[in-house]
């Protein structure tokens, strides 16, 4: 995996009033410890990844010992059915995953259990990937809370309320016998903080202490007939109205600076607490401690909301704030409802000086904060001192954007250090990603037989959208790549190519596309990239890495499991080799044979493989043995300098410098020191066709004599060779 946690997870057994150190992904394990969790399971995604992999380090050593059992789960449905323990027996269960996408996978079983209900306590965990540096479609959990009628909660991101919310979600789960939802938020997850803790919790029922009796039959548990209505009821005239008293008897809601005489107020996400504290400094409006001096009322449960706790807090104001990250404004719309129905006239502002959709960075929570001032000008704040902070803030950031300061610390230089603004830089593939070779070959072959539609899916694979290769038409969802060209199929003149990755293939590829396709006998062209996990998400295991979480070994293959649902034509290359691949590629896009014909492009992460061997060499290095790096570089002087090797490759190793040669404007490619030896840029040139200015070189460590010998003996003759005079220069 990409980050172990090996190291940290000892801490886990800290027991009442130690002291626990690290990050927001320890601290909700460690809440679900202290929980008494049965269970836990999750599927791999942004920012609640490192949950599962702390739960993957912390098995023998902690669960075990607790009877906890952890899942590393198919997919976001496997792991939100996993919650039906929960529905029929006292057991607390939690999962995890990427949100929205993942509860949109999740939405058919989280909907069943919702409607029963639950009676042990059920926590989701979501990680809400929202914002500037998402990967996902911009979409809100807070709809799924609003449809299933779920509590939800954003906790306020401090270590030690994120903790007491975990223990809160469940209760809360079991006073409402509903399922619960946390919200991390992606800048959330990795913080970094302290908390008291307290004793691990043995569950009731678990490994350790198995039960005897299966749960009594219960027609109410079962999503049929006539209980589907009486769930619905249920929901509405108990489950809700548990909840919102639960919400207010245990202050899971927070005011701070309850001023009775406040004038104006802000309701906020939990989750928003800390970017909105550093706005109010900014503007003078609190201190560097964070005392605000205008009146909060931060939503810890963003779902269901209280309607006496709202208009309480609104009443005595002339205006209140709602500061609620995306869209719709589900918040700010109830709160209105809450208020007319209750007949009070506070005036809310929210999307009218905020920003309607996207992250609120703190820059345009200030900017919001500032507009809301100067609207409602409360008394007791000079609001062109708010102004005036505002303006200097926007001025000193416009005046660092135009002129960086030297990364040496010395004095700052007029003008800016570029020379130009860089251009746009596209995400792309990792230095030796085995997935780029398979990208060149599609587009050397599509050079050669015209270009195709390829469906992509969702995975690292997805960079092969962005430039140089600018390759795929659509990308709908994961292991949906081969049932999103099926209506393309029949109307292309070409066949089309799908793009999927190992896990959405185990995720949903089988059976939501390659089943499909052959059932359907669509004529089409599959490649399946299998470099053995997940690497977008910090290579988690997955079955083609051969060995689970726990470290056992599993025998799952994707070309038997392809056999297995009727897929004939099959062919497996290695995703170095250039030349097998675009002749493969010829082959399944022009042979007679009809059906889906499946590649599987076999290469190892390259980032995994850097991570294995860096330590296994420096060991070697160490032990006084032989180390062979090898390195690719250009030759200055064959190079043509038509770049065609980029336009290719886009190997972020592979750039430009300016030709020695001063009878050449053009630059030519330069290889630089973050290549890591994959030969890639060579099998380019050679099956492409290009200049021959590649060559490689081996970096040898602890030589032998031999070598030694060899490389004195090759010098001296280059020596040789360069003291030698020309034929010209010898006539003169």
């Amino acid at each position: 995996m990409e980050v172990s946690y090996k190291s940290e997870v000892a801490s886990l057994l800290n027991g009442e009033g130690e002291v626990m150190d690290g990050e927001n992904v320890m601290a909700v394990v460690k809440g679900l410890l202290q929980s008494g969790v049965s269970y836990v399971g999750g599927y791999q995604g942004a920012p609640v990844s490192h949950i599962l992999d702390v739960l993957a380090d912390a098995k023998e050593g902690v669960l075990d010992p607790l009877g906890v059992y952890f899942e590393s789960s198919a997919s976001e449905a496997a792991a939100a059915a996993m919650l039906s323990a929960s529905v029929s027996y006292p057991m607390r269960g939690a999962v995890a995953w990427k949100s929205v996408v993942g509860t949109n996978v999740a939405a058919d079983p989280l909907s069943a259990i919702s409607s029963v209900g639950v009676e042990g306590g059920a926590l989701i965990i979501l990680g809400e990937d929202y914002g500037q540096g998402t990967s996902i479609i911009q979409e809100r959990s807070h709809a799924f809370a609003l449809k299933c009628s779920m509590p939800l909660l954003d906790p306020r991101p401090e270590q030690q309320n994120v903790v007491d919310m975990v223990e809160k979600g469940f209760q809360l789960s079991e006073a409402s016998n509903m399922p619960v939802m946390l919200m991390l938020r992606i800048r959330a997850a990795h913080l970094n903080g302290s908390f008291v803790a307290r004793d691990n919790v043995e569950p009731k029922m678990s490994r350790k202490h198995p039960f005897d009796e299966p749960a009594p039959f219960t027609p109410s548990r079962i999503n049929y007939g006539p209980a589907l209505f009486e769930n619905e009821q249920e929901k509405v005239e108990k489950r809700l109205p548990a909840a919102r008293r639960f919400i207010v008897d245990n202050a899971i809601n927070e005011i701070f600076c309850d001023d009775p005489a406040g004038e104006i107020g802000i309701i906020l996400q939990g989750g928003l607490y800390n970017t909105l504290i550093a706005a109010l400094n900014q503007l003078g409006l609190a201190d560097a401690f964070g005392e605000s001096r205008i009146p909060l009322l931060v939503l810890n449960a963003t779902y269901p909301l209280v309607p006496g706790q709202i208009t309480k807090f609104c009443a005595t104001k002339r205006s209140v704030l709602i500061v609620e990250e995306g869209t719709p404004e589900y918040i700010e719309q109830e709160v209105n409802v809450f208020l007319r129905r209750a007949d009070v006239q506070t005036r809310i502002h929210g999307k009218d000086l905020l920003k309607q959709a996207g992250e609120y960075t703190p820059e345009l929570v200030r900017a919001g904060l500032r507009r809301y001032v100067e609207a409602s000008r409360p008394p007791g704040v000079d609001t062109g001192d708010v102004a005036a902070r505002d303006d200097v803030l926007v001025a000193r950031i416009s005046e660092v954007a135009n002129r960086p300061e030297p990364l040496d610390g010395g004095a700052p230089t007029s003008g800016s250090n570029l020379p130009k603004p860089l251009p746009p830089r596209a995400p792309s593939f990792c230095t030796g990603c085995p997935e780029r070779p398979f990208f060149t070959g599609l587009k050397i072959v599509q050079r050669e037989l015209g270009p195709t539609h390829v469906s992509g899916d969702i995975g690292c694979h997805t960079f092969a959208a962005n430039a140089p290769f600018n390759l795929t038409n659509s990308t709908t969802g994961y292991g949906m790549g081969l049932s999103s060209a099926a209506a393309v199929e029949p109307a292309s003149s070409r066949r089309t190519i799908t793009v999927i990755g190992d896990g959405g293939m185990w995720h949903s590829g089988l059976t939501a596309g390659v089943a499909g396709a052959v059932y359907n006998k669509q004529d089409t062209v599959l490649a399946v990239i299998n470099n053995g996990f997940t690497s977008a998400t910090g290579q988690q295991r997955i079955p083609s890495s051969g060995i689970n979480h726990r470290g056992e070994a599993v025998n799952m293959d994707l070309a038997r499991a392809l056999k297995g649902v009727g897929v004939d034509w099959l062919k497996t290359i290695d995703s170095y080799e250039l030349s097998k691949t675009v002749k493969t590629l010829r082959e399944a896009l022009t042979t007679d044979v009809k059906g889906v014909k499946t590649i599987i492009v076999k290469g190892e992460c390259q980032l995994n493989r850097q991570r294995r061997l860096r330590p296994e060499n420096e060991a070697r290095k160490m032990a006084g043995k032989r180390v062979v790096r090898p390195r690719f570089g250009v030759d200055e002087d064959v190079c043509t300098g038509d770049r065609s090797c980029i336009r290719l490759s886009g190997c972020p190793s592979l750039t430009v410098k300016t030709s020695p040669d001063p009878l050449r404007d053009d630059p030519v490619a330069h290889v630089d020191n973050s290549c890591v030896g994959c030969g890639h840029c060579g099998e380019v040139a050679h099956v492409a066709v290009l200049c021959p200015s590649f060559y490689r070189a081996d970096i040898i460590e602890n030589a032998s004599i031999l070598e030694w010998a060899l490389e004195g003996w090759r010098r001296f003759v280059i020596g040789l060779l360069r003291r030698r005079p020309t034929s010209l220069s010898a006539a003169a």
